[in-house]
C-alpha cells in the first residue's frame, strides 16, 4: 500500500468516529478465523468492556477479511489504532492448507534405507475389513524424498558419519525441482541433533531462498513416522504462514496498529509472530483451543470449574473436557482424514494440543438424503460462500441453519443483530428439495428432522469422547458458545441427561474472546527413553534446565518485560514392554532419588485410575520430558456486557417457534439478553438473543440471569421421551 493509501485509511477510519465519544486506554483485539465467520472482539479501555463484530470469511484473502473485521469493530468501538496494544490472532489457514494441500512445494531429506516411512506409517488399517480402503496421500510426493548416508543410535551416538559431499549432489536435486521448502527427518535425531543442523547450515548457504525445517526442532520426540509427518507438515506450511503474517501485519501497520501481534498456538498458548512462523504447525488447531480456553476461564469464574465446552460454528462443532478448570491435553492429533470422523484414517501431528472431538455438525452443515434413503447431515458444509440458502448469496442446498429459521429458533431480521438479513422462503425451498420431497414429509417435518439429528450426532460424539476418558457426562455442566452452540445446547443437554447449562455472553465470539484470556505459554518437549530411575540425574537436570530457558526465551520474546514466570514440568512414564505411556507432573526443583519414588509413585495411582489394573513386579521407563514456562500478565476478567441506551425493553416480540414437547409451532416471548436485568429468571419455552448467537430454552426448564451475567439453564433430570405428534395443524410435524 502507498503511504498516501495509508494516510487515507487511517483518515477514515477516523472521519468514521468523528463527534463520538471515545474511551481511551489500552485494547486488546482477539480474531478468529472460522469456517464461515471471521470474529473479532475488541477489548479495554477505562471499563474493560467488550466489543466484537463478525463478518464472512475471505476464502479468496484471508488478511482482507480479518482486516474488514478490525475495522469495523474499531470503528464501532470509537477507539483510536494506535490505542491498540495487543492483537492476539487464531487461523485455520494451517489446517486449510494440510487439507486442501495448498501448502509449499515440499522436499524430504531422510536417514538412508527409510525413504518409505510415509507410505509405511505404522501399517494399520482404520477398518481391517475393506479391501480396498482409502489411505491418505503423505504430504510429500516419494519423488521428492531423498536419501542422505548417515546414522546414529538411540543413545545420539554416531554410526556412520553424515555424508557431505552427497549432500552437495543433493543440493543440485532440490534446485532442479524448484522445492519451496524443506523437511529433514534422520533417524534418532531426537538423540542428537549434530546431522541435521549440519545438513539446515549446508541448505541455508546453498540455497537461501529455501525454507528449512529439521525435526530435532520442531518435534525432537521418538516415533520416526509421527515426527518425520509432523515435521513435513510443517515445511509443507511455513512459506504460506510466514507470507500470510507478514501481510497481516503490514495491514495493521497500515492502519496505525503498532502493537506486536500474538498468534494462539493449538494447546492454548500465546507465541510472538516469529515463533508461529517457525513452528506453524503448532497453530493447527488455534482457533478451537481459544474457544477451551475461554470456557474454563469464564466456567471456573462462574463456579463452574468442571464443564463440557460445546463449541458449534459454521462449519463444525468441537466438544472439550475441562475438569478442575483445565482443559484435557493431547500429544497428537491427525489432519486431513480420509474418513473425517474414523481414528486412524488421518496423518499425524505430534504437537502439544487441548484435547477435543470434533464433528461436521455446524449451521452450515449439509442436509441431504443418502442412497439409503436416510437423512444425513455434513459432514459437508456451505461455509461462507455460497454459504446456507437462507443468506441470500446462491447457495442452494439445505443446511441446518436453514433448518433452524424455518423452525423459528432463528429469525430473518435479527441475524447478526439485525446486519445480515435471512430468507426464510430460501431456506423452505431448500429443505423442501433437498429432505421433504424425498422423504415424503412437510418442509417443518423435514426441518426438524434435520435440527433433531444434528443434536443427536453431536451428543453421541460427546457421549464417546467423555467415556473414552473415563467421564460420565452427567456429573458436569455443559457450556455452550460458538455461533449455532446456544440454539441446539437444550437439546443436545437433554441427549446427554446434563441439567446444569451455562450460555455465556458473547457466545457467538467465544474463541476469539478466549484469545484474550489465555496466557502466553510456550511448551518444549524432549524425547529420551530410559529407566525412570536412570543414575545420571545431572544429565537430566542440565537437559530440564536447557528446556526451561526455551521455553522461557519464547515467552519474553511474545511479552517483552515480562516479570512473573511460571514453569510446569511432566514426564511420560510407562511400564517397560508397553508402547504408551501416562503422564505424570512433578515439581520444579532439581531431580532427585526422593523425587523420582514420587514420580513412580503418582504414575501408579494415574495408572490405576485410568485402565483400573496394575502391572507387578515390572520397571518403570521414562519416555518423555516436557517443560512449560507460562507468563502471568495479570488480565482482568472482560466487562462481556455492552451498554444498552435507557429504557430498553427486555421482551421484544414473541415468534412461534417448534416446541418439541407440544409438537407444534408455539407462540414464545423473544427477549434481548443484554437487556435482561441481572437476577431475572423465566421459565422456558422461551427465545433469549443477542447479536452474535440465540438461546432456545425448552419448556420445563427455568432459567436464570446469573451475576456475572451468564444465562444459567437448569434443566429436568429426566430425558424427553419419544413422541407421536398429531398433523391435524398444517404446521404439526410427525415424529416416530
Amino acid at each position: 500500500m502507498h503511504s498516501n493509501e495509508k494516510g487515507d485509511e487511517r483518515q477514515s477510519v477516523k472521519a468514521k468516529r468523528k463527534g463520538v465519544k471515545q474511551e481511551s486506554g489500552a485494547y486488546a483485539i482477539g480474531v478468529d478465523i472460522g469456517g464461515t465467520f471471521t470474529d473479532i472482539v475488541a477489548y479495554g479501555g477505562a471499563s474493560g468492556r467488550v466489543s466484537a463484530a463478525k463478518v464472512l470469511t475471505d476464502y479468496e484473502d484471508l488478511a482482507r477479511g480479518v482486516m474488514a473485521g478490525i475495522r469495523q469493530v474499531i470503528e464501532e468501538s470509537r477507539i483510536e489504532p494506535a490505542w491498540v496494544t495487543r492483537v492476539i490472532h487464531g487461523t485455520t489457514l494451517v489446517t486449510n492448507s494440510l487439507i486442501e494441500r495448498r501448502g509449499a512445494k515440499t522436499a524430504l531429506i531422510v536417514t538412508r534405507g527409510f525413504g518409505d516411512v510415509l507410505e509405511m506409517g505404522r501399517e494399520s488399517r482404520y477398518d481391517i475389513y475393506d479391501i480396498d480402503i482409502e489411505l491418505p496421500a503423505p504430504i510429500v510426493p516419494r519423488e521428492l524424498v531423498f536419501e542422505v548416508a548417515e546414522r546414529l543410535d538411540h543413545r545420539g551416538e554416531v554410526v556412520t558419519p553424515l555424508d557431505e559431499p552427497g549432500i552437495d549432489a543433493l543440493v543440485a536435486k532440490l534446485r532442479e525441482a524448484q522445492v519451496q521448502s524443506v523437511a529433514v527427518c534422520l533417524l534418532h535425531s531426537y538423540a542428537s541433533a549434530i546431522h541435521e543442523r549440519r545438513i539446515a547450515e549446508i541448505l541455508a548457504a546453498r540455497l537461501p531462498e529455501v525454507s528449512v525445517s529439521v525435526s530435532s526442532d520442531v518435534m525432537p520426540d521418538l516415533r520416526e513416522y509421527e515426527r518425520a509427518s509432523t515435521t513435513a507438515a510443517n515445511a509443507y506450511v511455513r512459506p504460506v504462514v510466514r507470507g500470510y503474517l507478514d501481510r497481516l501485519r503490514s495491514a495493521l501497520h497500515d492502519l496505525g496498529v503498532q502493537s506486536q501481534l500474538s498468534i494462539m498456538t493449538s494447546d492454548g498458548g500465546v507465541v510472538d509472530v516469529e515463533t508461529a512462523a517457525r513452528f506453524p504447525v503448532r497453530l493447527a488447531e488455534s482457533g478451537p483451543a481459544g474457544g477451551a480456553t475461554a470456557a474454563s476461564y469464564l466456567g471456573t469464574a462462574a463456579g463452574a470449574p468442571n464443564v463440557i465446552a460445546y463449541d458449534m460454528g459454521g462449519t463444525t462443532a468441537k466438544i472439550c473436557v475441562i475438569e478442575s478448570g483445565k482443559p484435557l491435553k493431547a500429544t497428537s492429533f491427525e489432519f486431513g482424514r480420509v474418513y473425517r470422523f474414523a481414528k486412524g484414517s488421518g496423518l499425524p501431528l505430534q504437537i502439544p494440543a487441548i484435547e477435543m472431538i470434533e464433528i461436521g455438525a455446524g449451521g452450515g452443515s449439509v442436509a441431504h438424503v443418502n442412497e439409503l434413503d436416510m437423512l444425513q447431515i455434513g459432514p459437508e458444509s456451505a461455509n461462507a460462500s455460497p454459504g446456507p440458502a437462507c443468506y441470500g448469496l446462491g447457495g442452494t442446498r439445505a443446511t441446518v441453519s436453514d433448518a433452524d429459521l424455518v423452525l423459528g429458533y432463528l429469525a430473518a431480521e435479527s441475524f447478526l443483530g439485525g446486519a445480515m438479513r435471512l430468507d426464510i422462503e430460501c431456506a423452505r425451498t431448500a429443505i423442501e428439495k433437498a429432505v421433504a420431497k424425498p422423504l415424503g414429509m412437510s418442509v417443518e417435518e423435514a426441518a426438524y428432522a434435520i435440527h433433531r439429528v444434528v443434536n443427536a450426532n453431536m451428543a453421541r460424539a460427546a457421549k464417546v469422547h467423555c467415556l473414552e476418558h473415563g467421564k460420565d457426562p452427567r456429573q458436569f455442566a455443559l457450556f455452550a458458545y460458538g455461533g449455532a452452540g446456544p440454539v441446539h445446547a437444550y437439546g443436545v443437554a437433554e441427549l446427554l441427561g446434563i441439567t446444569d447449562l451455562i450460555y455465556p455472553m458473547r457466545a457467538g465470539v467465544m474463541s476469539a474472546l478466549g484469545f484474550l484470556v489465555a496466557e502466553p505459554s510456550f511448551e518444549v518437549l524432549h524425547g529420551r527413553i530410559g529407566s525412570l530411575f536412570e543414575s545420571d540425574l545431572a544429565a537430566r537436570n542440565r537437559m530440564l534446565a536447557e528446556m526451561e530457558h526455551e521455553a522461557a526465551r519464547v515467552v519474553r520474546n511474545s511479552v517483552p518485560g515480562a516479570k512473573r514466570l511460571t514453569v510446569s514440568r511432566e514426564v511420560a512414564v510407562r511400564y517397560e514392554g508397553q508402547s504408551y505411556e501416562l503422564y505424570v507432573p512433578f515439581s520444579n526443583r532439581s531431580l532427585d532419588a526422593r523425587m523420582l519414588k514420587r514420580i513412580a509413585r503418582d504414575f501408579t495411582a494415574v495408572y490405576a485410575t485410568r485402565y483400573h489394573a496394575l502391572v507387578e513386579q515390572s520397571r518403570l521407563e521414562s519416555v518423555r520430558w516436557r517443560v512449560r514456562v507460562t507468563a502471568k500478565d495479570g488480565c482482568r476478567e472482560p466487562e462481556l456486557k455492552p451498554p444498552r441506551a435507557a429504557g430498553t425493553k427486555a421482551l421484544k416480540a414473541k415468534r412461534n417457534v417448534y416446541v418439541p414437547e407440544a409438537g407444534r409451532f408455539v407462540s414464545c416471548p423473544v427477549y434481548d439478553r443484554y437487556a435482561l436485568p441481572l437476577g431475572t429468571s423465566f421459565s422456558g419455552p422461551v427465545i433469549i438473543e443477542e447479536p452474535e448467537s440465540t438461546v432456545y430454552v425448552g419448556p420445563g426448564a427455568n432459567a436464570l440471569v446469573a451475576q456475572r451475567g451468564d444465562l444459567r439453564v437448569a434443566m429436568k433430570a429426566a430425558a424427553r421421551s419419544t413422541r407421536k405428534v398429531s398433523s391435524e395443524k398444517k404446521t404439526a410435524i410427525r415424529i416416530g
